[in-house]
């Protein structure tokens, strides 16, 4: 396609045609009503001029004939003025005045009119048009009075190459404005083009250009520039994904062929091949389970967790949990302390928040003992502005500042807690959870030990 086809195919210059046939519509209709209003007064004028001269030569004929009359006719006709006078017989004949000659019948017919004629000063055949009343005085005579009309014909032609001008000149102007933008626009249009052409082809670093003007164009760019962005985070936590799990994945497949292939080699009775199969059955669920957990992050990140909404107590769910740990936690030589809030609403997934929470306690029972002081895991529950902060702690070693965004992403695990059981998943998936719930995961130091906030937002009917 040409440029300038691809120029007139653009949506700027469309809405650049599309104002300046608005505007020339508008144009239009404004002076064809001022030339119409003009012609109506000027015709009233006119008209009125007639009237009363009219009434003054039938006022001179009353007081002293025709004879008088004519004389008065004949003097004002040899006068230079758009006046027009005509005074005949009953029969036609021409009297005086400076009309040679009117369309036929106009005379037997009383009443104004627009009539051409021709004027006695001009030779040949040319006709002039005007405004005329013809007027029966005593004795048959007809009087005809008028106004020549070449000062309206002279005003409407004016009033109509003003508007052609006008309407010239807007037109060149629109056509060379619309150029103008459309050229503009155009280039940036193609810019970005060109720009998503090698995001296509592979490059994902590609930005488009934002100019800082604050236009369409420019809140386009930066909304695309984030999706780029956005984009690209994905695809480095994919990869990274992928990564991690081709690492952390390896081992536990390997120790289940090595069961597997241990049993096949060693084992010589029915025993001894249940205990195999049993130890490779609970590899298997170790498996199943963090597929399971790395599909319900990636449900949860998507947004698309098909988990139904409702609105319940928080505090209900912390101290469920609380009961529930409570055991787990005397058995491993650690206090549970529960500080819950009551009244603590909160629109969400019950099941997945209860998980969230069950994750940190798990973390917190599963690190805490590893302290140099009297362990202890704390559950608390309150509301703090606009939120519900369900937090739990512990005494442990807790997790360096610089490394709590780290051990947010899936698969992601602290060089000392290798020994411990687990693959790094549970903060990941708690994680998940507060973001699809517009909350957020917040992991604190705790002096000693680790802090961790589940951050959610308070029910919209509540406080």
């Amino acid at each position: 396609m040409t440029g300038l086809g691809k120029l007139f195919r653009t949506t700027a210059f469309k809405l650049s045609a599309a104002y300046l046939l608005v505007f020339v519509l508008f144009a239009g209709f404004i002076l064809g009503y001022v030339a119409w209003n003009a012609r109506r007064v000027l015709d009233d004028q006119i008209q009125g001029t007639i009237d009363a001269e009219l009434q003054g030569l039938a006022e001179q004929y009353r007081i002293g004939g025709i004879r008088r009359l004519v004389n008065i006719i004949d003097r004002r006709s040899r006068a230079p003025s758009a006046s027009l006078y005509l005074v005949t017989t009953m029969a036609g004949e021409r009297l005086a005045g400076n009309v040679v000659e009117v369309p036929f019948g106009i005379l037997d017919e009383p009443g104004s009119r627009e009539i051409a004629y021709r004027r006695s000063d001009e030779t040949g055949d040319r006709e002039f048009r005007a405004l005329v009343r013809v007027y029966v005085l005593p004795g048959g005579f007809r009087l005809l009075v008028g106004r020549d009309l070449e000062e309206r014909l002279q005003l409407q032609a004016v009033i109509r190459r003003a508007l052609v001008l006008s309407i010239g000149l807007v037109t060149v102007l629109a056509c060379l404005g619309g150029w103008f933008i459309t050229r503009r626009v155009l280039k940036r249009v193609d810019a970005m083009t060109e720009t998503t052409r090698t995001i296509m082809e592979g490059d994902l670093d590609g930005r488009l250009t934002v100019t800082g003007t604050g236009d369409e164009l420019d809140r386009l760019a930066q909304n695309l520039n984030d999706m780029l962005g956005r984009i690209g985070e994905l695809m480095a936590g994919m990869r990274e994904v992928s990564d991690n799990i081709a690492h952390d994945l390896k081992t536990p497949l390997t120790r289940l062929r090595n069961r597997a292939e241990e049993a096949l080699r060693t084992a010589r009775s029915l025993d001894e091949y249940a205990t195999a199969l049993e130890g490779i059955i609970d590899e298997s669920d170790n498996l199943i389970r963090i597929f399971n957990a790395l599909l319900m992050i990636a449900r949860l990140e998507a947004g698309n967790a098909n988990a139904a909404m409702d609105g319940f107590d928080a505090a209900e769910i912390a101290g469920s949990l609380a009961e529930l740990y409570e055991p787990l936690a005397e058995e491993a030589g650690m206090p549970l302390v529960a500080a819950i809030e009551p009244d603590l609403p909160v629109r969400g997934n019950r099941e997945l928040i209860s998980q969230a929470v069950a994750n940190l306690m798990d973390n917190a029972l599963k690190y805490g003992t590893s302290c140099r002081t009297t362990p202890e895991v704390k559950i608390t529950a309150r509301r703090r502005g606009g939120m519900v902060e369900i937090a739990v702690s512990d005494r442990g070693p807790g997790i360096p500042e610089g490394e709590r965004e780290r051990v947010l992403e899936r698969f992601a695990r602290l060089e000392s807690a290798r020994s411990k059981p687990g693959f790094g998943l549970g903060l990941s998936l708690a994680s998940a959870v507060a973001r699809l719930h517009a909350g957020a995961l917040r992991l604190e130091d705790n002096g000693p030990g680790l802090r961790a906030v589940l951050a959610l937002p308070l029910a919209k009917n509540e406080g």
